[in-house]
């Protein structure tokens, strides 16, 4: 019975449709965490650097093991998502975005370091895609946008974000 009332719980936070990219906040693409535990690393307000030794995690660095463990960056992405009837927003992370993007967070920090304006061509990439998605509700009663759980693009061209970005930036350098 416990399980049953579980199912519905879920089934009633996820919410499966047909969307499309408007756009997304490109000026914020990662967040910092903790290389060994995950756990979210606070860092000055823009910070695209290295971690400095001090911001490892304070729950890791007392223990020897962690001595040489630094941060590393996840995605969290902020899309703007239409569909039939209604626009609104939601939070991309990490899990999915590696789908869309096919390279790790840190990947694509450092390709943007060499192409600085690539975040704006990110988004035209993506502006206009079509997705079934499969969003569901934050579980933390402070969030204000809904998860993207799953994205599938729905045309049969797409190709992860990084290897147009390399073709791109690789065409136009040659031309």
């Amino acid at each position: 019975m416990e399980a049953a009332a579980e199912q519905g719980e879920r089934e009633s936070r996820t919410q499966m449709l047909t969307g499309t990219v408007l756009g997304i906040d490109h000026t914020d693409l990662f967040y910092r965490v903790c290389a060994l535990c995950e756990r979210t690393l606070s860092f000055p307000s823009g910070d695209d650097s290295d971690a400095p030794a001090s911001s490892l995690c304070k729950f890791c660095h007392p223990h020897p093991a962690s001595a040489s463990s630094a941060s590393k960056r996840l995605f969290r992405i902020l899309m703007s998502v239409a569909t039939e009837t209604k626009v609104f927003s939601v939070i991309c992370f990490d899990r999915v975005a590696r789908v869309l993007f096919g390279c790790s967070a840190d990947d694509f920090f450092h390709f943007a370091k060499l192409h600085p304006f690539c975040g704006v061509t990110v988004n035209e990439i993506l502006e206009g895609e079509m997705f079934t998605m499969t969003l569901t509700k934050p579980l933390n009663g402070n969030a204000r946008h809904l998860r993207l759980a799953s994205a599938v693009p729905l045309s049969s061209t797409f190709q992860p974000i990084i290897q147009v970005l390399r073709e791109y930036y690789t065409s136009s350098h040659t031309s």
